[in-house]
Formats: C-alpha cells, structure tokens, sequence
C-alpha cells in the first residue's frame, strides 16, 4: 500500500470532471446578448474571470426548475467516480478548486451519485424569477479570478505534504506553477509543458487512477513527462 498521508488534491471542475464547461452551455441556452462581449474582453486580458463571470450571470435569463433541467443533461469524466472512490479509501484529502459555480457543481455530482467532497467556487445566487447574481467568497486581493486557485494551494501547503494538481485550461495555469505535480488535460498540458512543470498527461480520470499509486509511493508515474528543469524521479517524495 502506498504512503498517501503527504499529498492532497487540487481538482478542477469544468472540462476537468465535467465533460464540458457547464457556464458556456447555460449562456449559449439561457444568455441574453452582451454576454459574448464579456467573453470576447475577457480573453483578450481587458477584464479578469470574476468581472466576466458576474457579468454573464447576471444576463442570464431562466427559471431555477430550468436550471435543474438543464445540469442534468451534463456529463462528467465517466472514471472519476472510482477516483473519489479510491482516493477515500486511500485517505487523500481532495478538493474541488473552481472558478465555475457552486450550486452546479453539487447539483451535477449529486446525479451522478457523489456527494461530500469540498468544493470551492463562485456562489451562484437566485435573485427571483428568471434573475441571477454571483458572488465570489473565494477571491483573493490581487488575483482576477473569482477563485483564487493559487490561495488553495497555499492552504493546502499548509496542511503539510506534497500537492497534486489536476485540471485542464487557464484557470489552471497560476497553480499548476505552484504545486509539486500536475495530472493534465487539454490546454493545461501545453501550459506545463512550455512552463517546465512536472506533469503527466491524461485524457481521463481512468488514467488518472492508473497513475496514482505510483505517485503516492514516490516512483515516477509510467507515462509522466518531467522538464528537463524538474527533479529527476529520485528526488520525487515518498
């Protein structure tokens, strides 16, 4: 049995656990107009997440009953529920860090049978009929993130031990510089990459359990990438 007690997780949620970004498919349904312009000014650095995220929240135009309709049509990695499972069993701490929304986030793990993991993120707020609002308890001075995800892992260092990153664009990016070893997915692997960060692959959380044991026990997972700026796999903690 591998040592777990000196590693925590850090999990993103949209396009990491669930299948697609739940916030984009809520406003390309729900969005009334101006909501792309928010996107467009957020992607070209004008605005941070958190002034783009209430911006969109507030133009979008549903009841709560549609809401619910809609989380759940949404999918999520179809492994990661036997990666909640083992990672209980294995007593690692893990958490969800996002910068989405909190209420879908429990809403969508809920349908598919997982309950109980912490979870960080913006608080979605019903403000009456199809009217709502954002707020984001997690923010941090200085970061434009409504989630401050560099603030967790600081947290997380504090525990003590190691902390592993799993996630997939760039909301990910500023943590994935401060963590000791990164699960990618998509952009974020490029991100590593280019960044010289410890990291391995993934495409899906089946994978994602094949590699932890090998990272929980200090041996070089089979399939990682290590920078050549990284530690070589002996000096990887046990």
């Amino acid at each position: 049995m591998p040592s777990t007690l000196s590693w925590n997780i850090l999990c993103d949620f949209d396009g990491t656990i669930a299948v697609e970004d739940v916030i984009d498919s809520l406003l390309d349904r729900f969005g009334r107009p101006g909501w792309d312009v928010l996107e467009r000014d957020w992607r070209a650095g004008i605005i941070g997440s958190a002034v783009c995220m209430q911006g969109q929240v507030a133009l979008l135009d549903m009841s709560p009953s549609e809401l619910e309709a809609h989380l759940g049509r949404l999918h999520i990695d179809h492994g990661f529920a036997a990666f909640v499972k083992a990672t209980r069993e294995l007593g690692i701490p893990m958490e969800i860090v996002s910068d989405g929304l909190d209420h879908a986030i429990h809403a969508i793990l809920a349908n598919h049978g997982i309950d109980g993991l912490p979870t960080v993120a913006n608080h979605l707020l019903h403000a009456g009929d199809h009217r709502w609002s954002l707020t984001s308890p997690y923010s941090a001075r200085g970061c434009r993130s409504g989630t401050c995800k560099c603030a967790r892992v600081n947290r997380a260092k504090a525990r003590g031990g190691k902390t592993l990153l799993i996630g997939d664009g760039a909301s990910d990016f500023c943590a994935a510089d401060h963590v000791d070893f990164v699960f990618a997915k998509n952009r974020l692997i490029e991100h590593c990459r280019a960044a010289g960060i410890p990291y391995a692959p993934i495409a899906s959380f089946d994978e994602a359990l094949e590699l932890l044991p090998a990272l929980l026990d200090g041996r070089l997972p089979p399939h990682a990438v290590m920078p050549h700026t990284a530690p070589s796999a002996q000096d990887l903690p046990a």
